[in-house]
């Protein structure tokens, strides 16, 4: 087995010569969501199922949050207004 000189990875049978630079780009971009992290929050979520339960809490708080002043809003609306 050759490996190419320039590069250790390649072997020398590769022949790349007949191939569209970005072909499946736009494909793997339908389909791939990448977030890149701070380094000082690699401490708190070092893999990627620390960082989803942690947005995944964020997120429910979020919810209620929003269901909360939803129902203050409301709650507002149906009292009677003072003169």
């Amino acid at each position: 087995m050759k490996v190419m000189r320039d590069d250790s990875d390649m072997l020398e049978e590769y022949n790349f010569s007949g191939g569209i630079r970005g072909k499946y780009a736009s494909r793997y971009k339908e389909v791939t969501n990448i977030i890149m992290l701070e380094p000082e929050l690699m401490e708190y979520f070092p893999d990627s199922a620390s960082l989803n339960e942690a947005l995944r809490s964020l997120a429910n708080i979020m919810k209620k949050y929003k269901n909360k002043k939803a129902e203050q809003r409301a709650q507002a609306d149906r009292q009677p207004s003072v003169p």
